[in-house]
């Protein structure tokens, strides 16, 4: 097993794009089980599922836009904001790396100092630029502009991350960390007043319908292909959607 430090800014960044690929690889696998409805597609849907995998697709990001580890946890956060507000959507195969790459846009000009331009952002997530810019916009619709979370908030998802770990792969030292004293990898105050309730929440609400993406048990060995009822849906309802995501784009041409 490996000893990871309490607080996830003292993380190295590849294990937490570890935990978050994992987690983020089971619930795929979950919702891919969930029939696909013509009333739950969004722009975040491609037409097949991308050619790379999370991990890969997380691990891509982090080597061309060194993008904060705040950043990458908080894309937990705003999963559970826009399910919230859409209860129809789910993180699946044909959402998730479009996701992925809008969440590190917005999280990153909303919280970090510097953060890459969008064409960068683009080349790197495997889509265009004027894909990325309309699904900024989504974005931040759908989660009502909330940038901001507390790193309490970002801790709890931490300690749950490696608690659920379906490898049991990774132990924290120390245990449990309330959140209180924690330090960021970025110089961001993150907002107190809008995401979280005055007292503090027991880190096993989270998986106990406190949010909707950490889960205890989720299938874990489940096809990850869309299926022909799904592509038949998305072609009909989508036509005009760009191209999918590039399994392996060069961001540098």
């Amino acid at each position: 097993m490996e000893e990871l430090a309490l607080d996830f800014a003292a993380v190295p960044i590849d294990s937490l794009v570890l935990l978050i690929a994992d987690m983020l690889e089971r619930l795929m696998a979950h919702n891919d089980l969930i029939p696909l409805l013509p009333e739950s597609l969004t722009r975040f849907h491609s037409r097949s599922a991308p050619g790379i995998t999370v991990l890969d697709y997380l691990r891509r990001i982090v080597r061309f836009t060194n993008v904060e580890k705040s950043c990458l946890l908080i894309t937990l956060h705003y999963i559970d904001q826009i399910c919230a507000r859409m209860p129809l959507f789910t993180l699946s195969s044909l959402t998730c790396h479009r996701f992925i790459i809008a969440s590190i846009t917005v999280s990153s000009k909303g919280l970090c100092d510097t953060f890459c331009t969008n064409s960068l952002y683009a080349k790197v997530g495997g889509i265009s630029v004027t894909e990325l810019n309309i699904l900024e916009r989504e974005f931040l619709e759908k989660i009502d502009w909330r940038l901001m979370c507390t790193r309490e908030v970002l801790q709890e998802y931490y300690v749950n991350l490696v608690r659920t770990h379906s490898a049991g792969q990774f132990f924290i030292v120390g245990g449990h960390s309330s959140g209180g004293s924690i330090s960021s990898d970025s110089d961001v105050e993150m907002d107190t007043t809008q995401s979280r309730p005055s007292t503090p929440a027991d880190p096993s609400r989270l998986l106990s319908g406190g949010s909707t993406i950490l889960i205890d048990s989720v299938p874990t060995e489940v096809s990850r292909r869309p299926t022909v009822e799904q592509n038949m849906a998305f072609a009909a309802l989508q036509q005009s959607q760009d191209p999918v995501i590039a399994s392996e784009p060069d961001p540098n041409k």
